[in-house]
C-alpha cells in the first residue's frame, strides 16, 4: 500500500496561491504592453526601421536584470525583490503611455526590460522553491496563470481601442489597478518560514556543473520556439492592422488567440505527452506551429490572421515545456541548473525574433516576414528525437 502524501502546511499554500496571483498580473502587463504596439508607434512617431530596435532592447535589458537580481536576491530574498519590482513593472507600463518624445519611450521600455528580467528570475525563484517543498511538479500551473493574465491582458487592450481610450488612460489605468494588486498579494508571498531550505537547496541545484553540449539541440528548439513566440508578440497585432487594414479593437485577437489556445494546449498537453509520448507531441507541435505561420501569412483577411495564430498558439504550448522537461531527464541530479540553462534562451528566441522579422517587413512585406520564424519552426522537427526519454537499461541475464 503506497504512503500518503505529505500534508501541504496553510501557510504554504497561501504562498502557492500569491505567486500564482503574481504570475496572473504579470501576465496581463506583459500583454497590454505588446498588443499596444502599433498604438505606441503612432503616438511616439515610431519608424517601421527603428521600432525593432526599441523592441530588441527590451529582452536585452531582461536579460541583464535577471542577472542583475540574482545579486541582490542572496542578499535580500526573493520575495523582497519580488515585492519591489512587480508594482515597479506597473508604473514603467504607465510610463510608457504617458510621453511623447522617443526619449521617454526609451526611458520607459529600458526601464520596463531590466524591471521585466528581475521579476522573472524572481518569480521563478520562488516557484521552484515551493516546487521542492511540495516534492512534485507545480511550475506549469504557474505559466499557466501567466497565460490567463495575457488572455485578460489582450482582451482588456481590445476594449480600450475599441472605445478609444488612448494610452495615457489604458495604461495610467492598468497600473492604479495592478499595483496595489501587487502590492497586497506580495504580502502572502512565501518566506523562510513556509520554504525552509528549499530555496537553498534550489540554488545549490543550480549551481552544478551541467555541461552545454548535451543540451544545445534543446537550447535550439527553445529559441527556435521563443522566436516565433516573439514573432507573434511584437508583431501579430501590427500584421493585421498595417498588412490586413483590420481595425485595432480587431486586431487584438490575433494575440488574445494565440494566448487563449496557449492555455488550452498547457491544459491538456501533459495527457498528450502521456498517451502518445513526448516526440510525437513536439513533433505535431512544430508542424502546427508551422501551419499557424503559413496560414497567418497567406491570410486574405483579419479573421484568417487571427485563426492562425491560433493554431501556431497550440502548436508552441506543446514545445516549450517540453524542452525544460528533456533538460530535466537529460540531468536528474542537476534539473534546475538544466533548466536555468535552457531558460537563457527564451531570451535568445525573443531577442532575434524582433529584429528578424522587423527588418524583413521593413524590407518587403509582413506576409514575407513570418515566413522566417515558420522556417525555424520547421527546423525543430528534426531535433525531436532528443525530447525521447532516456532508454531503461536491460537487466542483466541471471548467471547459470
Amino acid at each position: 500500500m503506497s504512503a500518503a502524501p505529505p500534508a501541504i502546511p496553510p501557510g504554504l499554500r497561501a504562498g502557492r496561491a500569491a505567486l500564482a496571483v503574481s504570475f496572473l498580473l504579470q501576465g496581463a502587463t506583459f500583454a497590454l504592453l505588446v498588443t499596444c504596439i502599433p498604438e505606441i508607434q503612432h503616438r511616439y512617431g515610431l519608424s517601421d526601421g527603428l521600432l525593432p530596435v526599441f523592441l530588441a532592447a527590451v529582452p536585452i535589458l531582461a536579460g541583464v536584470g535577471s542577472i542583475a537580481s540574482e545579486r541582490v536576491v542572496r542578499r535580500t530574498g526573493a520575495r523582497a525583490v519580488l515585492r519591489v519590482v512587480q508594482p515597479a513593472v506597473c508604473l514603467s507600463l504607465a510610463g510608457a503611455g504617458l510621453g511623447d518624445a522617443l526619449w521617454q519611450l526609451g526611458l520607459a521600455l529600458g526601464a520596463f526590460g531590466l524591471l521585466v528580467g528581475a521579476l522573472d528570475a524572481s518569480m521563478n525563484m520562488l516557484g521552484v522553491g515551493l516546487q521542492h517543498r511540495y516534492g512534485r511538479s507545480i511550475m506549469i500551473g504557474f505559466h499557466a496563470a501567466f497565460s490567463g493574465g495575457a488572455i485578460l491582458g489582450a482582451a482588456v487592450a481590445g476594449l480600450g481601442s475599441h472605445y478609444d481610450l488612448g494610452l495615457p488612460v489604458l495604461f495610467g489605468t492598468a497600473a492604479a489597478v495592478v499595483a496595489p494588486l501587487a502590492v497586497l498579494t506580495g504580502t502572502r508571498f512565501p518566506g523562510a518560514a513556509e520554504l525552509g531550505d528549499a530555496v537553498r537547496e534550489a540554488a545549490e541545484a543550480a549551481a552544478r556543473s551541467v555541461p552545454w553540449r548535451p543540451l544545445l539541440p534543446l537550447c535550439l528548439a527553445m529559441a527556435f520556439a521563443y522566436i516565433a513566440d516573439a514573432s507573434v508578440s511584437n508583431y501579430s497585432v501590427k500584421y493585421l492592422t498595417d498588412g490586413l487594414g483590420s481595425p485595432e479593437d480587431v486586431a487584438k485577437l490575433s494575440y488574445l488567440g494565440y494566448m487563449v489556445a496557449m492555455l488550452l494546449g498547457r491544459a491538456l498537453g501533459d495527457r498528450a505527452v502521456q498517451r502518445w509520448g513526448a516526440v510525437p507531441v513536439v513533433r505535431g507541435g512544430a508542424a502546427l506551429a508551422a501551419l499557424g505561420f503559413a496560414v497567418a501569412a497567406a491570410a486574405p483577411a483579419a479573421w484568417a490572421g487571427i485563426a492562425g495564430f491560433t493554431v501556431l498558439g497550440l502548436g508552441i504550448c506543446a514545445i516549450i515545456p517540453q524542452v525544460f522537461a528533456a533538460g530535466g531527464r537529460l540531468f536528474p541530479d542537476g534539473s534546475d541548473a538544466a533548466v536555468a540553462r535552457l531558460n537563457l534562451f527564451n531570451y535568445v528566441g525573443f531577442l532575434v525574433g524582433s529584429p528578424l522579422v522587423g527588418a524583413i517587413a521593413d524590407a518587403s512585406s509582413y506576409r514575407w516576414a513570418l515566413l522566417a520564424p515558420m522556417l525555424l519552426v520547421l527546423a525543430v522537427l528534426p531535433l525531436a528525437e532528443r525530447f525521447a526519454p532516456a532508454p531503461v537499461a536491460a537487466p542483466a541475464p541471471a548467471v547459470a
